[in-house]
């Protein structure tokens, strides 16, 4: 081995030849200075031991690896690089406790087209996830908390499942590409219908369920063989462009009677032209979902290296709203990592009519607690670390088809945790709204926030803290 090393010792760098010889010999086993630590420390900048750990997958599977859960490699700015600049001389704050706030969040208000829009308490509710990816005793605790809360859910891919229509004072029924269970007589005991074109954790790609997750039950209502990894397709297969959407759309009117109001969600990939586009075929509500929205199953690589963030999103749709003539006829709802009242408040201010979260109400639930250790050493994690949703062996019942595991969601204890975590986000929202001054949460604008870093002004167009203009490049 000595014999292939140069006069430096192998090194880049010089080395004192005593230096050399001896770490040659053996004889001495640290560094000599001017090493840098990230070499004696193995931690090489572009081959980290994830980066490694990936390729040894790879090479052994033979594909792309799956998980579920959300992106976990990005660096980008996010809410937290907003903050607000409440009412002091030059506005007038509410009193806490004193004055009101007022929350109600109309969707889908557009006379001759809705006669029966949307009402909710509160301008956030559950985000379409699937009977399938959920069990179904999650599904109905996620009904139950947000009917106690005064929101709604909504049915994600697969189907209306009786148990979540039982659960939800107001649900949304979901259309997909793939079609599955789409039956006429849901879609009129829907209280709103969403045409899915995309969402944030993968983008041009539809959803992903494997087999593990493929129950009788689950199979029986997508009409697919049992135990079979399911792919679903990623292109409706009666529209490509604004022109069939249009046309969708108004079928979809027909058939429910011009009663409820029509969705069109999107993944953020280029929400400017995506939400004219939603917005000019007859959308009454338009869902850009960020990239940092969550998911039962996903390739790796869709969640960590495409979409853009959701603070970002934000601010193109509603500049988008803007430039149609459509901001306050055609209603803008927000997600994609949301995970409490502040993160909300700042996306009302952003733009956004509403809310929606998904990896926050499962946590809410229980996902994640810190119970059934050995449930979650079995999988190779712990509480607070878990991201296995794809394989069906949750720990906490919640992402599972196994008829034990769900067992261990409590839909009652479980429900009354979201309707908590709902009410305690919109306090958060209205105490930041009185703050600024503002007595109805949709009255939260740019103009109460600022922005800390250079980069989450150039994303948002929200004026530099201390320098009260926005960055540009």
């Amino acid at each position: 081995m000595a014999d292939d090393l140069d006069e430096s010792g192998g090194f880049p760098f010089p080395m004192p030849s005593e230096e050399a010889v001896a770490m040659r010999d053996g004889s001495i086993e640290s560094h000599p200075v001017g090493v840098p630590e990230s070499y004696e420390e193995g931690k090489s900048t572009r081959w980290s031991a994830k980066a490694i750990a990936d390729v040894h997958a790879m090479s052994q599977l033979g594909r792309y690896q799956l998980r579920g859960f959300n992106t976990f490699s990005r660096s980008m700015p996010t809410f937290d690089d907003l903050v607000f600049v409440p009412a002091t001389m030059t506005r007038l704050p509410l009193e806490g406790y004193r004055e009101s706030c007022e929350t109600e969040t109309v969707l889908g208000d557009r006379p001759g087209l809705v006669s029966e829009p949307i009402r909710l308490a509160i301008p956030i509710y559950i985000a379409s996830m699937s009977f399938g990816a959920l069990s179904a005793n999650a599904k109905a605790a996620l009904g139950y908390g947000a009917s106690k809360a005064g929101t709604m859910t909504c049915t994600g891919e697969g189907g209306m499942l009786e148990d979540e229509r039982e659960a939800s004072k107001l649900l949304v029924y979901q259309i997909t590409p793939s079609r599955y269970m789409l039956d006429l007589e849901h879609l009129r005991k829907a209280d709103g219908i969403e045409i899915v074109t995309g969402q944030g954790a993968k983008p041009g790609t539809g959803g992903v369920l494997l087999g593990m997750k493929v129950s009788e039950r689950v199979a029986k209502m997508r009409s697919l063989p049992l135990g079979v990894d399911q792919r679903s397709t990623v292109r409706h297969p009666d529209f490509l462009g604004a022109d069939d959407l249009q046309v969708k759309i108004e079928e979809l009117r027909e058939a429910t009677g011009y009663r409820v109001p029509i969705f069109v969600k999107v993944g953020a990939t280029r929400p400017r032209y995506d939400v004219a586009i939603a917005a000019k075929a007859g959308a009454d509500v338009i869902v850009v979902d960020g990239a940092e929205g969550g998911t039962g199953a996903s390739p790796e690589i869709l969640l960590d290296h495409t979409g853009i963030p959701t603070i970002s999103a934000v601010r193109a749709a509603r500049e988008a709203l803007d430039e149609c003539g459509m901001s306050g006829e055609v209603k803008l709802v927000l997600a994609g990592g949301i995970r409490n009242g502040v993160d909300a408040a700042k996306a009302l201010a952003l733009g956004a009519d509403a809310i929606m979260i998904g990896t926050a109400a499962l946590i809410a639930l229980g996902c994640n607690s810190p119970r059934y250790f050995d449930s979650y050493a079995a999988l190779g994690t712990a509480p607070g670390r878990c991201h296995h949703c794809h394989t069906g062996m949750c720990p906490v019942g919640i992402t599972t088809q196994d008829p034990e595991l769900e067992k261990r969601v409590d839909v009652a204890a479980a429900a009354e945790r979201v309707a908590r975590f709902l009410t305690a986000m919109t306090m958060e929202i209205t105490l930041l709204a009185k703050s600024c001054g503002k007595s109805k949460v949709s009255n939260l604008e740019v103009e109460d926030l600022r922005a800390l870093s250079l980069e989450a002004s150039a994303f948002t167009g929200v004026s530099l803290a201390g320098i009260d203009r926005p960055y540009s490049w």
